[in-house]
């Protein structure tokens, strides 16, 4: 791994800158839906500058170099803000057309306006696949092989669920199809995710390899660096309690505290109900909607693209978020599925419920009854959901799209689906939890303790693969051989617009913020 100092990143960015059908819902309020042009001031509104932490500066300013970077963290970091920010860097960097952007679920792919992994590969099965019979099966599809050799940066999210051996396997293809003997054939790699949440499932073993134990781990970046101030909850008890949790440290005095809220009688209506298992999902959902006992309006999604890649982007559509079929009616719990409006806290994963229907026109091909859900969002806001698009793409290329109205029920959502998002309250059951990871990622949705509901905890649920913990104890050695605390620096003049990029800055003061693999190597030494 090349040699990269923080200081010099942070020091760079700063100076480079099921009732029958009706026509019409029986019980709600509807009205005649007019398309009115947006407003002067709303056209004008702009999504508020972020202000990016040191370490996020760092990632920018590695990126801006040209630098392979690893980014993680715990849930709520912003690892998914910065990577879009980082996409932007690249495509100045590279073009749009030589960076691909990727991630190993199709929830996520969405998220950050991407393409899934095995479809950027193109080889859906990579089980138990060798480096030279993965190469074989790509040297067999004229458009992956392209994409390999257009490729100036490939990004990759989510890599707790891509196993050591496909790692290994990528890292050979782009040798062998860029033609090029340097590690990933010299394509910038930026590769963000957390090991301590889901991780890779081999159907075919019940062992687990992940991708830092690959033979090119190391190698593959120039910076590999640990997010450590957390957005999403502001309560250093939770936060410490999350953090054992995650480390998977059963002994910890504070997991009194869940076991209480395993004993708590009521819990918020509105609080979205998480399971390990679809089904159970499916069949809360369904239940909830028929007790309703109101008439529902169906929206059928409308797909379109390249015929001659169906497969591949269907595939796409049915592993992502994008709801094929929308059933709802008027009280029915719901959650927007895409960012609408961003600056009003309208964004993926936003939960509310829906009070009426207003007629529209243009939506027939959505929705043959041409009715638009009003919904009253759990923040206050009231908004007439229209139809929007999700695409599919191939690099740069969209070559499917999708149209269907953002929503979908959400009385109930699995643990899987909601990584990465944000719940307001939710009530989790954990009773057919299993594997590593799952307890930390389903815990770590909420902002406070206040808003969880739990049944089925114990404590013996709570695991954590030890090669993980091992992991991050070396990421923090590695800082600290740094000179570095907790993974973040602060220059001594903040303000200065004059460091030069060869001598490492002053440093001064540090952010207090939670860092695993610091407080994983501190753990381990006082044990």
């Amino acid at each position: 791994m090349r040699f990269f100092t923080l200081g010099i990143a942070v020091a760079t960015y700063r100076n480079s800158g099921t009732k029958g059908y009706s026509s019409k819902p029986s019980n709600g309020f509807y009205t005649k839906y007019k398309n009115k042009d947006k407003t002067t001031t709303e056209k004008k509104q702009r999504r508020t500058k972020i202000p990016w932490t040191e370490e996020q500066k760092s990632v920018l300013s590695a990126v801006a170099q040209g630098s392979s970077v690893f980014i993680t963290g715990s849930a709520g970091t912003g690892k998914t803000e910065l990577l879009m920010e980082v996409v932007k860097l690249l495509r100045k960097l590279h073009t749009r057309s030589k960076v691909f952007v990727t991630s190993s679920t199709g929830v996520s792919s969405f998220a950050i306006k991407g393409q899934t992994l095995h479809s950027f590969i193109g080889v859906y099965d990579t089980n138990n696949c060798s480096p030279e019979n993965l190469l074989d099966m790509i040297m067999g599809k004229k458009r992956a092989i392209s994409r390999w050799e257009k490729a100036g940066s490939l990004v990759i999210d989510e890599i707790s669920m891509v196993d050591a051996k496909l790692f290994d396997g990528l890292e050979f293809v782009a040798r062998k199809l860029k033609g090029v003997d340097e590690t990933w054939g010299g394509i910038q790699l930026v590769v963000a995710g957390d090991f301590c949440q889901l991780p890779p499932v081999n159907q075919n073993s019940k062992y687990v390899s992940y991708a830092f134990e690959a033979d090119c781990w190391n190698d593959s970046f120039d910076l590999q660096i640990e997010l450590t101030k957390i957005f999403r909850q502001s309560d250093s008890q939770f936060i410490e309690l999350l953090q054992a949790i995650r480390r998977g440290q059963t002994d910890h005095p504070d997991l009194v505290l869940l076991e209480n809220y395993c004993s708590k009688t009521k819990c918020d209506p509105s609080a979205v109900h998480l399971f390990s298992l679809n089904k159970d999902v499916k069949r809360v959902n369904e239940e909830r909607l028929k007790t309703l006992n109101k008439d529902v309006v169906v929206y059928r999604a409308v797909d379109s693209g390249d015929d001659h890649r169906k497969d591949h982007w269907k595939k796409q559509f049915e592993h992502g978020i994008a709801p094929d079929v929308v059933t709802i009616c008027e009280g029915a719990r719901v959650m927007l599925v895409k960012n609408l409006h961003t600056w009003k806290g309208l964004v993926n994963g936003a939960t509310g419920t829906v009070v009426g229907f207003v007629e529209a026109t243009g939506v027939a091909d959505v929705c043959s009854d041409e009715w638009l859900p009003i919904v009253k969002f759990d923040l206050g806001k009231v908004l007439t959901i229209e139809p929007v698009e999700w695409h599919v793409r191939d690099g740069d290329e969209i070559v499917a799209r999708r149209k269907q109205i953002p929503l979908i029920l959400a009385w109930a959502l699995s643990i899987h689906k909601c990584q990465g998002l944000t719940l307001d309250k939710a009530k989790i059951s954990l009773s057919q939890a299993f594997g590593c990871g799952i307890v930390y990622t389903a815990l770590s949705r909420v902002k406070c303790l206040d808003d969880l509901h739990l049944s089925g905890f114990q404590r013996s649920l709570i695991q954590a693969d030890q090669r993980v913990s091992q992991f991050y104890r070396r990421l923090a050695l590695q800082h600290n051989s740094r000179d570095l605390d907790n993974s973040c620096i602060e220059s001594k003049d903040s303000s200065s617009n004059t460091t030069s990029h060869t001598e490492k800055p002053d440093m001064a003061g540090n952010i207090c913020n939670f860092s695993l693999s610091v407080w994983v190597a501190r753990h381990l030494k006082r044990s």
